[in-house]
């Protein structure tokens, strides 16, 4: 069961910054290529002559953040066009992987899954599993140098657009045990169902295989229905408009309908990235994303960055955000911290030890 303790605005101390950044944090959402830096942008691009909209760090930075705060989710994706384009050799993969890595140990992150389509990376003539070795080896690097302060593992991407689902999933079980812990589909939503991908899902299904579809960001509740009824997610990549399921009378008492009871009762995790929601106009701000409903009525509800690059953002700028708008404190923030840690992809046992030997340790130290 989830923590006793739900979120809502306490009276408690509001957390300083620095409090946010040195709790321990757990991301599940986190696409690879949309947390390069852009000095890094910048020395790939020279090295293979791809023209970039801006010359300098700072100001290819803001063009990021510019073009994704469009309130349109084809125009955020478009932002990708350059990320990937700088992410077609083994040794800018792993680069970036690298960076990646040392980037979230920075900001307090001990565990996390970072996402990413292979399918997008071998224009350049590297196969699948080339693409995989490249960024593990980037992982690798980090985490060692890292002494153990982070821990990561790959989720690979199936482009919903595209007909390779089967062959991704194929080989994210192919690497198991080497570093992917689970499979996601992602992609433009209208038009492109989950179901789809029903060979693919099916076939994680007989493995025994993780799998998130990003489902109810762009598209309604009809994506959500099919990505849990239909293909069998183990959790909702965003899965904001879950709230179109639930009324509030004039007492702000909530109903919900059948679809976000199911979701609540199940226990069924959301990775919720509330300022990439509000740059796609899935959320109108962050003091009325439907995160904060939500947590009020407990759904299995975790904090995530989505594309850091492109929304600006951290973990500890989204929970800063959070803090900002709901007025949460740092018992609520572990309670965030304790749902995503509960919905890894990783064993039981591994799962278990990182919530009790750092993350209640160090929010305790901390005051939570």
């Amino acid at each position: 069961m989830d923590s006793p303790s739900t979120p809502e605005p306490t009276g408690a101390a509001r957390p300083s910054r620095e409090q946010v950044r040195a709790a321990p944090k757990v991301l599940l959402h986190d696409h690879l290529d949309g947390g390069l830096r852009p000095e890094t942008i910048l020395e790939l691009a020279d090295q293979i002559g791809h023209a970039l909209p801006a010359d300098d760090p700072e100001a290819l930075r803001r063009w990021f953040t510019e073009s994704a705060d469009s309130g349109s989710l084809v125009r955020y994706l478009e932002t990708f066009d350059h990320t990937v384009a700088v992410m077609q050799t083994p040794a800018a993969l792993t680069r970036v992987a690298r960076e990646c890595v040392e980037d979230l140990a920075e900001d307090g992150v001990v565990y996390a899954e970072v996402r990413y389509a292979p399918e997008q990376h071998v224009t350049g003539g590297l196969s699948l599993d080339q693409v995989v070795a490249a960024v593990q080896e980037g992982v690798e690097q980090a985490t060692a140098a890292l002494g153990g302060r982070i821990v990561v593992r790959q989720l690979l991407t199936a482009m919903r657009t595209q007909a390779r689902s089967r062959e991704v999933a194929e080989l994210a079980v192919a690497w198991r045990d080497r570093g992917v812990t689970g499979f996601d589909i992602a992609g433009a939503e209208a038009g492109f169902p989950p179901s789809r991908h029903l060979d693919a899902f099916e076939y994680l299904h007989r493995e025994n295989f993780h799998f998130t579809i990003h489902a109810g960001e762009a598209f309604g509740l009809p994506s959500i229905w099919e990505a849990i009824q239909w293909c069998g997610t183990d959790r909702l990549g965003h899965g904001v408009r879950i709230i179109d399921d639930i009324t509030l009378d004039q007492d702000g008492r909530a109903t919900l309908g059948l679809l976000a009871a199911y979701v609540r009762d199940t226990r069924i995790p959301l990775e919720m990235c509330p300022t990439s929601n509000v740059q796609t106009g899935a959320a109108a701000s962050i003091a009325e994303h439907p995160i904060g409903l939500l947590t009020r009525l407990r759904f299995r509800v975790t904090v995530n960055t989505d594309n850091r690059l492109m929304s600006g953002t951290s973990m500890t700028e989204e929970m800063m955000r959070l803090v900002d708008a709901f007025g949460y404190s740092m018992t609520d923030l572990r309670w965030f911290t304790i749902n995503a840690m509960k919905s890894a992809f990783l064993p039981f046992e591994e799962r278990l030890e990182i919530i009790n030997d750092v993350v209640k340790p160090r929010y305790a130290a901390l005051g939570a």
